[in-house]
């Protein structure tokens, strides 16, 4: 019986591996037809993708470094610390740790059919200061191994892979951080040698996966962001030609084609992607328009100017890069291209913050070495600093991160609903923290004055959004608490912001409810409603400061048998609320 019921288990796993083969197979290539993006079959694919952001190419911003946040400059800074050496040692662990198959997998399971790969050209070739004889290109397996296991990844879900060449040599743009530009050394504009490179990688790459159909396609310039014409127009926002930008990406192309006359090309404007004057019409019948978005608005005149390009052009446009914002604008921009059959890419998987799908945690060691940077520290040890940054390492992998299912909800179920649901499981007689209040979309689950950010189109400083930056990415501000480990409160508390909760009663009847508040002065006012029944009112009082925490209660709230819905109103704000109970 044991030998007969292995022989079934390896029978089933032949017949697994056959099936997937055949899957992976008959799925085909990306293709474009008119202006959309089709499988083999002819079908529309709406991709819905991730970018893998600070892998391959770390951004500041990301490690929440002090200084500026090139790459070269991180790996600069760890290295006086921890010598040569370690600090190797510490990148080859990040760059094992990051992302693996478990990431991926993850995301499939989430909801994302893409993953865009945003590409350090230094893992697969030297740079042209390193080679040993100027103007030919030495290869590294690194990146290419890098790229093969993570093609490999997304075969084994189905999933197409999107290759992004995020830093070029030399750098294509003056937002320096992007591609980890080194200003004192010759840019990918001013160098042909840099171009000529650029143009062999995407040979190397187009010749590598020519035959590959879970290649998605090949997004061959991020974000170039330069003044050709006006050196003072910086990042190309003005530039009405682009002659160099066009020139360098059909000349990729062409290269792309000597071997590669199946996949799709992606191109990008200046301007951070987004100024096509003197670019199109496409050159090439397999090319897809990219934009990127961020904190603009997200009505239809907002992407009015690349409809106007698909219309005019019969061309594919995909929204490349967008993210770094609140729950509510990340529900609303895909929504808004999701009824403009337009496919999107989020920013980034994973980074140290709340507003992505995972959260790489801080810890205090770490926060002291960010205090260093940023001289508002002492320097810590060669062997406490490389201890600390190995464990950064570790905190990478998803089994260590924090998974922000409030920012997976927002990009895919409330996209299809506005219904409310539970945070999590609260039950009568259990201690309830505020800051679990119910998943769902603004005016749905919750209602706070500062939602989302949308400086770039009003022109305003940027407002933000959960001024806390704890716990959840929607607009209430939540804050960590200073005292007790792993808890939060909700802190500025403005007049008429509410929360919803959903809690489940074992049985009918009537009940009291206390609630955890601080205030650092009078007059706060607190107002619940359980179900349909009338609300009723506390006052909160001086608790003597914004952490000094104090119960105040409520009696006779009726609750049904099963599910309630509960909806704490701040009538008048300016108090801080942790937790709450209901008690018979």
């Amino acid at each position: 019986m044991r030998h007969s019921a292995k022989l079934s288990i390896g029978v089933i796993a032949c017949l697994l591996i056959f099936f997937n083969i055949i899957n992976a197979h008959a799925q085909g290539f990306l293709d474009v037809k008119g202006k959309y993006i089709v499988n083999d079959k002819g079908e529309k694919v709406l991709l819905r993708g991730m970018g893998l952001g600070g892998w391959m190419l770390q951004e500041g911003y990301m490690l929440r470094f002090p200084k500026e946040g090139q790459q070269h400059r991180i790996k600069a800074s760890i290295e006086e610390l921890i010598g040569k050496y370690k600090t190797n040692e510490f990148y080859a662990a990040w760059l094992n740790n990051h992302t693996r198959k478990a990431d991926i997998d993850s995301m499939k399971a989430w909801g994302f059919n893409s993953v865009r790969l945003p590409m350090h050209f230094n893992l697969y070739t030297l740079a042209i200061e390193e080679e040993p004889v100027k103007g030919q290109n030495t290869w590294k397996e690194e990146g290419f191994a890098m790229t093969d296991s993570l093609l490999e990844w997304c075969k084994a879900n189905q999933m197409y892979l999107i290759l992004d060449l995020h830093a070029a040599p030399g750098g294509q743009g003056n937002d320096n951080n992007i591609s980890d530009r080194d200003p004192n050394k010759v840019s990918l504009w001013d160098s042909e040698e840099n171009k000529n490179k650029m143009i062999a990688l995407w040979r190397k790459l187009a010749e590598r996966y020519a035959n590959e159909p879970w290649i998605g396609a090949y997004d061959i310039i991020n974000e170039p962001n330069w003044g050709f014409m006006d050196p003072e127009d910086k990042n190309g926002l003005k530039e009405s030609q682009n002659i160099p930008l066009k020139k360098l990406m059909v000349d990729v192309t062409n290269a792309i084609r000597e071997v590669d006359k199946k996949h799709i090309i992606i191109i990008e404007g200046n301007g951070w992607g987004n100024n096509y004057n003197g670019i199109l019409p496409p050159w090439d019948d397999k090319m897809v328009v990219s934009f990127h978005k961020y904190w603009n608005y997200n009505n239809q005149a907002s992407i009015q100017h690349f409809l106007d390009i698909r219309d005019k052009y019969n061309v594919p446009v995909w929204l490349g890069e967008t993210g770094e914002n609140s729950n509510v604008w990340f529900n609303q921009a895909i929504s808004l291209m999701e009824r403009n059959e337009i496919g999107w890419c989020w920013w980034p998987l994973k980074k140290m913050g709340i507003n992505n799908p995972l959260e790489i945690k801080v810890t205090e060691d770490y926060q002291q070495l960010l205090n260093f940077w940023a001289g508002k520290g002492p320097k810590p040890s060669a062997e406490a600093a490389s201890k600390t940054l190995m464990q950064m390492s570790e905190n990478t992998k998803i089994e260590n991160n924090i998974i922000h299912y409030d920012v997976l909800d927002a990009m895919f179920r409330q996209v299809n609903s506005s219904a409310a649901i539970p945070f999590k499981k609260h039950i009568t007689g259990r201690l309830i923290q505020a800051a679990d209040f119910d998943l769902g979309r603004s005016n749905e689950a919750y209602y706070d004055t500062d939602s989302t950010e949308y400086y770039i189109s009003t022109g305003t400083d940027r407002t933000g959004w959960n001024m806390g930056k704890a716990y959840r990415n929607e607009g209430v501000d939540i804050y960590p608490d200073s005292i007790e480990n792993n808890s939060f409160y909700i802190g500025k508390i403005e007049d008429g912001e509410w929360l919803n909760y959903t809690v489940f009663s074992t049985e009918n009847g009537s009940y009291s409810i206390k609630f955890n508040v601080a205030s650092d002065k009078s007059g706060g006012k607190l107002t619940l409603k359980a179900n349909e029944t009338p609300a009723k009112f506390v006052e909160i009082p001086d608790t003597g400061g914004s952490q000094k925490w104090q119960t105040v209660s409520l009696n006779n709230i009726i609750l049904n048998k099963g599910n309630n819905t509960i909806r704490i109103y701040m009538e008048k704000g300016g108090f801080n609320l942790k937790s709450f109970l209901f008690s018979k």
